[in-house]
């Protein structure tokens, strides 16, 4: 399968044969980068905000899923997991709900955390299930801040980490660098690529960090 990052928290997960997955667009004129002109059969949604519920951008989308439940569509089977969001009452904690999703693709599972705002429980862990590729906010602002990304990717512990929802020359909202995420984990600068085609051969066995280049339509 393939993963290709359009920026902010925007992926298109797709496999031959299989349904097309477009996870959390966004409105660019809110949130900056290129407009985006996707085709996709289903579309996630972790939160209802700009950055993450322009649905209206991704075309043929038969399918729009924006809360927790288990689905299966096009051979894809995708389970939502609604997190806890921390805040003080009841309505606090509906204006921030996220929700995560684990995509299986013929035994490929990939995680988009959405939102994430702190360490998931570990019900919550329980529900994720084994995670082969984990799409991780790591720039603060919303979502996880570096030091908080690093806990979580040692509690789910997956093969490949994939980076979201940080600063890059063309997003407008304000996101701490990828590089202090680098450097949480260890790491020193890494060469991006323009998109990542997983296998279950080549999963490393050992976590792994693959830097995407956002996708300019």
């Amino acid at each position: 399968m393939e993963i290709t990052w359009y920026g902010h928290s925007c992926f298109r997960l797709a496999e031959r044969s299989m349904a097309t997955v477009v996870t959390d667009p966004f409105d660019s004129k809110s949130i900056g980068y290129s407009p985006l002109k996707l085709k996709a059969d289903i579309v996630t949604v972790s939160h209802d905000a700009p950055g993450h519920n322009n649905t209206d951008a991704v075309k043929g989308a038969e399918h729009i899923i924006d809360g927790p439940g288990e689905f299966e569509i096009g051979g894809v089977f995708i389970t939502g997991v609604q997190t806890d969001s921390g805040g003080s009452n009841k309505k606090a904690r509906d204006q921030v709900r996220n929700t995560l999703y684990v995509f299986d693709y013929d035994g490929i599972t990939v995680a988009h955390l959405g939102d994430l705002k702190q360490a998931p429980s570990q019900a919550e862990i329980d529900a994720l299930g084994n995670v082969n590729v984990a799409l991780v906010p790591v720039g603060g602002g919303g979502g996880l801040n570096a030091a908080k990304a690093a806990e979580v990717i040692s509690l789910l512990e997956p093969n490949i980490v994939i980076p979201m929802h940080y600063s890059t020359p063309a997003v407008k909202v304000t996101l701490d660098s990828l590089n202090k995420f680098l450097k949480e984990m260890g790491l020193s600068k890494q060469e991006s690529q323009p998109s990542l085609k997983v296998t279950r051969s080549g999963l490393p066995e050992e976590t792994h960090v693959v830097v995407l280049d956002y996708q300019r339509e």
